[in-house]
């Protein structure tokens, strides 16, 4: 199946690797009014959907009397959008089209239905992504492609939360708008008081103190995740390194540990309640995954432990969190990381 998806993936790219290079040169019309937007990302991974809130972010921050539509695959986006005021219709097709053929085929005539100002191809590898940026009605459209230009004049830029947004900053500056500087925004499930009170008191109930907690998720999927031999002697030099600290496990939703369940655990398959529980520890250590990204839309300094993906490209992101190679860097080096992040003011 894996195989299967990848010659899949490498054939759709093929297909539609110069849709849109018709649009390189931006039209740009006299009276640019940008009030309907759509937002495509039709991936269902709960971390490519979260690695899209800054580019969300940045629109509303733009267009703030805007209405944006999202594009997108699966269940997961109500909840990771829910507090995103600015949202006004979530176009969901199913995880699995054929399971669905209906569902899948209404999905992309929702598409069509409602004429955008502007579409905006949130992710250029996206081949379902180009698709539907082109298929859309539109008087604007952003495809977003790689740019050796931009990369020149920023670091972070092949950052999968941060390139659309430089790109989209040079496509509107070609459109009239003032070029835009700000920091990049975070990713941000905009999680209420409520529900981060709900988290602290879900945390308290665990711990029975009031200690400072480092939490750790230790699933991945396929290579991405570390054997049990490798968790079991990182939590003995965690807790040998941080005996004040509370260390606990978020399990994932296969309520799986490769910690056997040794040491306290929280579970939940509910994306906000778990981030209002993340919400509320010191830190967080995973592999790079979609919960990875969750801790990062949570506020929370995260550490990304990386072995095999890109790290450059999928770092956890939100101005205090950071990724690990573990191929260059040991345990103990990764204890002074950890000690300067808990650390910093």
């Amino acid at each position: 199946m894996k195989k299967t998806n990848a010659v899949r993936r490498a054939v759709m790219r093929n297909l539609t690797k110069d849709i849109g290079k018709s649009h390189a040169v931006v039209d740009k019309k006299k009276d640019v009014v940008i009030k309907k937007i759509l937002i495509t990302r039709p991936n269902h991974r709960l971390g490519n959907l979260l690695i899209i809130t800054p580019l969300v972010q940045e629109v509303i921050n733009v267009f703030p009397d805007s209405k944006v539509d999202l594009f997108v695959k699966g269940g997961v986006s109500p909840s990771i959008f829910k507090n995103y005021k600015n949202i006004d219709r979530i176009i969901q097709l199913p995880k699995k089209p054929f399971s669905d053929l209906f569902k899948y085929l209404k999905g992309w005539a929702l598409l069509r239905a409602r004429k955008y100002d502007l579409v905006i191809n949130s992710t250029a590898g996206s081949s379902s992504g180009r698709l539907s940026t082109l298929f859309a009605r539109s008087r604007y459209k952003f495809f977003g492609d790689f740019s050796e230009e931009i990369q020149v004049r920023y670091s972070d830029y092949r950052h999968l939360a941060k390139n659309s947004i430089y790109n989209l900053r040079d496509y509107l500056s070609k459109l009239g708008y003032n070029e835009n500087s700000a920091t990049i925004p975070n990713l941000d499930l905009k999680l209420d008081q409520t529900e981060i009170a709900l988290g602290k008191e879900k945390l308290e109930n665990l711990t029975r103190n009031h200690r400072d907690t480092i939490c750790l998720f230790t699933n991945a999927t396929g290579e991405k995740c570390y054997p049990e031999e490798w968790w079991a002697k990182f939590y003995e030099i965690l807790q040998r390194n941080f005996p004040n600290y509370n260390i606990i496990e978020l399990l994932p939703v296969e309520n799986i540990s490769k910690l056997n369940f040794k040491i306290p655990h929280f579970y939940s398959t509910d994306i906000r309640e778990m981030g209002g529980f993340i919400a509320n520890v010191a830190l967080f250590i995973a592999a790079d995954s979609g919960v990875m990204h969750l801790a990062s839309a949570s506020g929370i300094p995260t550490i990304g432990l990386f072995s095999v993906s890109d790290e450059d490209v999928y770092a956890p992101y939100n101005g205090k969190s950071f990724a690990v190679n573990t191929n260059h860097i040991d345990n103990e080096k990764i204890m002074q990381l950890i000690y300067n992040a808990l650390n910093k003011d």
